[in-house]
């Protein structure tokens, strides 16, 4: 390729390059709250960089979601297939519940088995 397009392509490449190297560099990377919100289609081509980037190296990543609910968040199934193999065949799983944290970070609220004024627990 020569021309414009073919320019374009290897600047776009650089930056992608550069905005890459510096977050899979670290020994351990964490995405927390992944899932949240369905990714754009460029968002999505991002994540599949970094993790094919990060194959074989130590990664951490949290959600709200179960694996089973990612598939349908991502708009082309080629990539999602792509990440979630990498994600959830390559680690160990810790599937965590209970109460939420955050209920008792609200303004207002104690966190539950606090003592009041008056000194009597709360519950």
């Amino acid at each position: 390729m020569a021309g414009p397009a073919s320019s374009r392509w290897c600047a776009s490449t650089a930056r992608w390059t550069k905005r890459l190297r510096d977050p899979a560099r670290p020994d351990v990377l964490v995405v927390d709250d992944f899932a949240m919100r369905e990714p754009i289609p460029a968002q999505a081509d991002d994540l599949y960089e970094l993790i094919g980037e990060r194959t074989g190296q130590s990664f951490i990543l949290t959600s709200n979601r179960a694996p089973n609910d990612w598939y349908p968040l991502f708009p082309n199934l080629v990539v999602a297939e792509f990440l979630l193999d990498r994600l959830i065949n390559n680690s160990h799983q810790l599937f965590i519940n209970g109460p939420s944290y955050w209920p008792n970070k609200r303004p207002g609220t104690r966190p539950t088995g606090t003592k009041t004024e008056s000194g009597a627990a709360q519950e």
